[in-house]
């Protein structure tokens, strides 16, 4: 075990994220209310890492070449040529793996975040972005995580473009059932098919369009429609139990505004507006039908994104104690 530390040199908090929208596939994501939270406690030599990992999947993420902030924090560094120093951190994973919640986005922006602070490279949002963008691999999650949210997301694999929108109404939440089966998000891919119909692709592009401009609008009872979709969801509920009923039961309550698969699953998430525990016991009751325990959250649809608190005096001295290159 990592001794304790009376001192953080760095601190960062990355929101939980859902992505792939209804018809928002590879191009809308929302920050949730549901942190991962990285401490940085001591400077290491070049390549040298100490973690302790409590929370989720805490034993697996505890190996420095299985955490995903390690290698993210290396690729930034490559990727803006640089070296940085190795480091020991703390970190406390509430965010459940290989769900669709965007942990894995999540770790990204937390290493690449750490990957600037240690090394002091000089650049703006619209690098860390396309930095995080790049290791992640779609913006539809790591734009919300890093800005919070929701956001619209353009990537051709260099260049990213993005429009943040409103927030959610303070009467309008989301409730987030997560079983315990886990969708890896190659298998989710791969379950999609090659091509799709002319008319598939002309429904997508006009749900999407008026769930943009709905949620831009605040025509919040506009998104039952808007997170209709033929791109992705009809392929993915297939891979989790329970996943080809949930959503017509969902819907049926008079509280759910609208219901998508959160990322590419297992999770599911719903729009509420009033009282969510009738939405939430229905998700649930649901998985459990099919032999799966599941748990629940009622988030907000933060407007927070990444936070990150730096000691700047500490960090200056360990760094320089550390013998890190700059």
């Amino acid at each position: 075990m990592i001794e304790a530390s009376d001192r953080d040199l760095i601190v960062i908090r990355t929101p939980a994220t859902s992505a792939n929208l209804g018809s928002g596939f590879d191009c809308l994501g929302m920050a949730l209310s549901l942190n991962n939270i990285f401490r940085l406690t001591d400077i290491l030599p070049k390549g040298e890492y100490r973690i302790e990992a409590h929370g989720e999947s805490a034993r697996e993420l505890q190996e420095p070449e299985r955490n995903l902030v390690i290698e993210a924090y290396e690729r930034a560094c490559k990727e803006w040529g640089v070296e940085g120093p190795g480091f020991t951190m703390w970190c406390h994973n509430i965010i459940p793996l290989c769900r669709g919640l965007g942990s894995s986005a999540g770790a990204v922006v937390g290493g690449v975040l750490f990957a600037k602070t240690l090394t002091g490279y000089e650049c703006g949002e619209n690098e860390l972005l396309r930095v995080m963008t790049l290791i992640e691999g779609h913006p539809d999650n790591a734009a919300p995580c890093y800005l919070g949210g929701m956001v619209v997301s353009c990537w051709d694999g260099q260049t990213l473009r993005y429009v943040k929108l409103p927030p959610l109404p303070p009467d309008v939440q989301c409730v987030v059932a997560v079983p315990d089966e886990r969708v890896n998000t190659h298998d989710a891919r791969m379950a999609l098919p090659k091509q799709v119909s002319f008319e598939d692709a002309v429904f997508n592009l006009g749900r999407s369009a008026f769930l943009t401009a709905a949620w831009a609008a605040g025509k919040w009872d506009y998104l039952h429609w808007g997170m209709d979709d033929r791109l992705h969801q009809p392929y993915r509920t297939k891979l989790f139990s329970g996943g080809d009923v949930i959503f017509d039961r969902v819907k049926a309550l008079p509280e759910c505004i609208s219901v998508a698969i959160s990322g590419s699953g297992s999770s599911v998430i719903a729009i509420v507006r009033g009282a969510a525990q009738r939405v939430a016991e229905t998700m649930c009751k649901t998985f459990m039908e099919y032999g799966v325990a599941s748990q629940f959250f009622v988030l907000d649809g933060t407007s927070h994104g990444a936070t990150m608190h730096v000691d700047e005096a500490e960090l200056a001295k360990a760094l320089k104690e550390g013998g890190a290159c700059k």
